[in-house]
């Protein structure tokens, strides 16, 4: 059976976002063509949601498909609604919420994290919201570690985006980790949009940034592309771009959200992801054509960012492996 996805709308919902599990998720597919996720919207009581455009929307089913759903979705809200504070759930929202299965993953778009902080899902937890909310959030949930930088958060069960089009990089993450890269590649591609967005947040900030002319780290992260397998030190990085260690780090920085070691590493777990699912390689030959080297490094960063050893991900993902999509925890 296909996952089951319910998506929560509420009022002030934003038609864009609301559609983005169905548009992505809609587009996922296994190898016999049949569809990875049943996506079905409802409202409180299944009564008309009002948008924050000048439409409402008429919701067919209430809030009893939570009950479920294998993965929750609440759609983002404008930011001028009555965003909650902790405690805040009206009565109706906060029983909604208790009634989802505590084996369903649950998913916040956008503003809708202060639903989620509200209810306490995101107590000790980290999370993040639109870069123009995060101070707001932070002021409403002080146990909640607020990353104002990052397109989403994976914290297992429960998943928070950014703003607008992070939903689509959220969802794509989601078709990442239930059923391998490959999968969310070819879900994308129908989509027409990017697999995976370098950087974060940062880079979308309404803040004055250092005017770098004609300067950037784009020709240098290309060059650092095609040389994964071989050894990347900031100095090399900072000699190709002909900048100062410092200079590439801040600009890195400012261009990507993230410094150019968390940047390489990511890369290097992309690359051996992907000769993990596609080729025969053995681990020590991953280790090296991803650029880890020492077999003990990729199991510990792939660990880290999927939480998966490399024999555990090559079983659940791998395109001639019988438990593809599966996943396999050692």
């Amino acid at each position: 059976m296909p996952h089951r996805v319910a998506v929560l709308a509420l009022d002030g919902v934003k038609p864009f976002d609301l559609g983005i599990p169905a548009q992505v998720l809609g587009h996922a597919f296994d190898a016999a063509d049949k569809p990875l996720y049943e996506v079905v919207t409802c409202s409180l009581g299944g009564r008309p949601v009002r948008t924050n455009q000048d439409f409402t929307i008429d919701i067919r089913n209430d809030e009893s498909v939570l009950r479920t759903a294998d993965t929750v979705v609440i759609a983002t809200q404008d930011r001028d609604a009555d965003l909650p504070g902790p405690g805040g759930l009206g009565e109706e929202l906060a029983a909604a919420l208790a009634g989802i299965a505590p084996t369903a993953r649950v998913v916040s778009l956008c503003t809708s994290a202060f639903v989620l902080a509200a209810s306490g899902m995101l107590d000790g937890q980290s999370a993040t919201t639109h870069w123009a909310m995060c101070d707001e959030f932070a002021r409403r949930f002080p146990l909640v570690d607020v990353n104002p930088n990052v397109l989403f958060v994976d914290n297992g069960r429960v998943l928070t985006s950014a703003g607008a089009a992070a939903g689509i990089d959220l969802c794509l993450h989601l078709v990442r980790r239930d059923h391998g890269a490959a999968a969310a590649n070819a879900t994308a591609r129908r989509c027409v949009v990017a697999p995976w967005r370098e950087g974060g947040q940062a880079q979308f900030i309404d803040r004055p940034l250092p005017d770098h002319g004609d300067a950037s780290t784009s020709a240098t992260r290309q060059w650092a592309l095609q040389r994964l397998s071989e050894p990347l030190t900031l100095a090399d990085l900072a000699r190709h771009a002909s900048m100062s260690v410092r200079t590439l780090t801040r600009r890195f920085r400012d261009e990507v959200g993230q410094s150019p070691q968390q940047w390489v590493v990511q890369r290097r777990v992309d690359r051996a992801r992907q000769l993990l699912e596609s080729t025969g390689l053995s681990i020590g030959e991953v280790a090296r054509e991803a650029g880890f080297g020492d077999p003990l490094l990729l199991r510990r960063h792939l660990r880290t960012h999927v939480g998966l050893t490399p024999n555990a991900y090559r079983q659940a993902y791998s395109a001639t492996s019988p438990g593809v999509g599966e996943p396999v925890h050692e």
